[in-house]
């Protein structure tokens, strides 16, 4: 069975910073592409960052890039997404995604995709 669990969402200040993880199992997961999709309420679907299998390619949307940060860790089947000077534009649900290819991830077309965790940011 498949699952991708984020978590390190919360509440913080405008140019503040967190960090989410997404901890993945039942799949190959050192061979496919993980990312990060946002949905701020009443919006729709947003991809957010995409990181290669081997972690040696990132890819990032405008919003964010300079800002945000993906890595991932395939001993421990993690992919992290390091925010920083979060904006209030920033607030939504983020979800971590895996799939076969950049562009399935960039299509928000991802294989498997988490339940998500929310991210607040004040002005």
């Amino acid at each position: 069975q498949v699952q991708l669990v984020e978590s390190g969402g919360g509440s913080v200040q405008a140019g503040g910073s967190l960090r989410l993880s997404c901890v993945a199992s039942g799949y190959p997961f050192s061979t496919n592409y993980m990312g990060w999709f946002r949905q701020a309420p009443g919006k729709g679907l947003e991809w957010v960052a995409t990181i290669s299998p081997s972690g040696r390619l990132t890819y990032y949307a405008d919003s964010v890039k300079g800002r945000f940060t993906i890595s991932r860790d395939n001993a421990k089947n993690t992919v992290y997404l390091q925010m920083n000077i979060l904006k209030p534009e920033d607030t939504a649900m983020y979800f971590c995604a895996a799939g076969g290819s950049f562009l399935s991830l960039r299509e928000l077309r991802p294989d498997y995709r988490g339940q998500g965790t929310q991210v607040t940011v004040s002005s």
